[in-house]
């Protein structure tokens, strides 16, 4: 029981993003696992992250839907969740996949704002509507409800369910126009431990108008320029299933199983004919300034379809070369599958994501033993 569990945790930790690059709703973690309706189970409960993410990837048809968390302090040692449950929190806040930090609620809507994203909450935020405007229009504040199938999300004002996203405001792309450093070496979010990781630094807090840790309420210090960065969508027979960031300082891999497992593994989602023709290691997208490249690196080739068209006379096929992609260019691996950026796609397309609760316990959670 406990490992299936414990499986659970690590399908949900697969969907916690503080990259403002991926991250599609932003999320308070210690108001989500009190959502007793979803399961009538036990006070507390990570698993109902899992039911959340799943609601989110239903309402914008997608697979492998990233949310961006954020942790009250004092979860960390909430004795209403089990040792391991505790245990799993403190992991993700020291491996930077959520934010821990004292008020969790002004920090959610402000995270909110600086990038653009829909905030799913019960709270109505009553006394911060004056400061935060965008509440009140559609898609941007979505209450999570039990629902048949599993929870779904409603709109608190504007009508329509869709979560919608925004651009970021202004001082959020000035803050994500440039790195920050934190005084503590050892900071998930902005210190040392950062450098080298896949993923974008979130956002820094704006505290009396001045760039600071959100966790260590320490003020930040600019490091220079923000390398680059562009959203790729993998979309195979129509359906988005992954998106990924490609930045200066980090391409990426794609194929069918990259050696290693450092890239983007599609064998998942492959035919048998697509998994004999993809390479282990397909194709490489790097950034060059602010031009995007695909380097063939497969044994077969590569098909770039200029402007996404569908016309095989239009289709360009690259061996062992390398070739910079326009706005809406199109790479093709194998017929259906397809990469391109991730703004050229409206919709995943998917009428039932994967779920991140295919592992959970058969059982009602509210049955489950605590240790």
């Amino acid at each position: 029981m406990r490992f299936e569990v414990s499986k659970v945790l690590d399908a949900i930790e697969r969907r916690l993003s503080t990259d403002p690059a991926t991250a599609r709703a932003v999320v308070d973690l210690a108001e989500v696992v009190r959502y007793v309706d979803f399961d009538n189970g036990r006070p507390a409960n990570m698993l109902r992250l899992g039911q959340l993410v799943d609601a989110l990837g239903r309402e914008v048809a997608e697979e492998n839907v990233p949310v961006y968390v954020v942790v009250h302090r004092g979860l960390l040692s909430d004795a209403d969740l089990t040792s391991n449950e505790r245990m799993v929190a403190r992991r993700w806040a020291d491996d930077g996949l959520v934010e821990v930090l004292a008020n969790p609620a002004d920090r959610l809507l402000e995270v909110a704002e600086l990038l653009g994203l829909p905030v799913l909450s019960r709270n109505r935020f009553e006394g911060l509507r004056g400061r935060y405007q965008w509440l009140g229009q559609p898609g941007r504040l979505l209450a999570p409800l039990p629902g048949h199938g599993g929870p779904a999300l409603v709109a608190r004002a504007g009508g329509g369910s869709m979560p919608t996203t925004a651009d970021p405001s202004p001082a959020g792309a000035q803050l994500l126009a440039r790195l920050w450093h934190c005084p503590d070496p050892d900071c998930a979010l902005f210190g040392q431990m950062r450098v080298g990781r896949p993923g974008g630094q979130p956002p820094p807090t704006l505290r009396t108008g001045q760039p600071t840790c959100p966790r260590h309420e320490e003020r930040l210090t600019e490091t220079g320029p923000r390398p680059p960065a562009e959203v790729l969508s993998i979309r195979i027979d129509g359906v988005i299933r992954q998106r990924f960031v490609v930045s200066a300082d980090h391409p990426m891999v794609v194929g069918r199983a990259p050696e290693g497992g450092k890239g983007i593994m599609l064998g998942q989602w492959l035919s048998e004919e697509a998994r004999r023709w993809i390479s282990r290691s397909h194709v490489r997208f790097e950034l060059h300034g602010k031009d995007l490249v695909v380097q063939d690196v497969s044994t077969n080739g590569t098909g770039v379809r200029p402007g996404g068209s569908p016309d095989d006379d239009e289709r360009r096929t690259i061996k062992r070369q390398a070739r910079p992609l326009h706005a809406t260019d199109v790479v093709e691996l194998y017929p259906g599958v397809h990469i391109g950026r991730s703004r050229i796609w409206a919709t995943g397309g998917v009428t039932n994501p994967t779920s991140v609760m295919a592992d959970a316990p058969t059982m009602s959670m509210r049955t489950l033993e605590r240790p």
